[in-house]
């Protein structure tokens, strides 16, 4: 892919059925729970995040395109068990632009591997570290998203290019066959 991310683009490559599960971790004003809840059609898209005023901007986004299956969450998802979301109820978990703004990455990948249902996936698209544009400071590597997943026991499934300056990961359990 080339260009910026384009969140309808990244979600093509996932097997999406409509009536998945899916949480959006650190979720913001929606840029992918939108699209992603627009595929999801039977569905339901759980937008967390810890910021109330970009929920509150996706709150008045989907009331005004009448989209009835999100429903938004106020939590922290990088403390235990902070999605609030029960074990093993996701068939999807996205981290878009998420593991860099965290201090435990770790916390944030075990929350997402504690929702997910067996045969369920993580999506992680991050800033590349070389990129020119995107915030300053730390980023996360793919070494090192790589690394702290082996220690999670996530088997990488799919790796890709998200745009010009992201790159976008695939993971799931371990014991589930790919």
């Amino acid at each position: 892919m080339t260009g910026f991310l384009k969140p309808t683009e990244v979600l093509k490559q996932l097997e999406l059925k409509e009536d998945m599960t899916a949480a959006d971790f650190g979720s913001g004003s929606g840029g992918w729970a939108i699209p992603l809840a627009q595929r999801l059609k039977e569905g339901r898209v759980y937008a967390i995040d810890i910021l109330e005023e970009p929920l509150s901007v996706l709150k008045s986004k989907v009331n005004a395109e009448k989209i009835l299956n999100v429903q938004i969450i106020k939590s922290n998802v990088e403390a235990k068990n902070g999605s609030t979301l029960s074990s093993s109820s996701c068939d999807l978990v996205l981290m878009t632009n998420l593991l860099f703004e965290c201090e435990d990455k770790k916390i944030v990948l075990e929350e997402g591997k504690r929702v997910l249902k067996p045969a369920g996936r993580i999506l992680v698209v991050d800033w590349k570290e070389e990129s020119r544009l995107g915030p300053k400071g730390p980023r996360v590597s793919v070494e090192e998203l790589k690394e702290l997943a082996k220690e999670l026991d996530l088997k990488l499934e799919k790796e890709f290019e998200a745009g010009a300056y992201h790159y976008g990961m695939v993971w799931c359990l371990s014991n589930h066959n790919v």
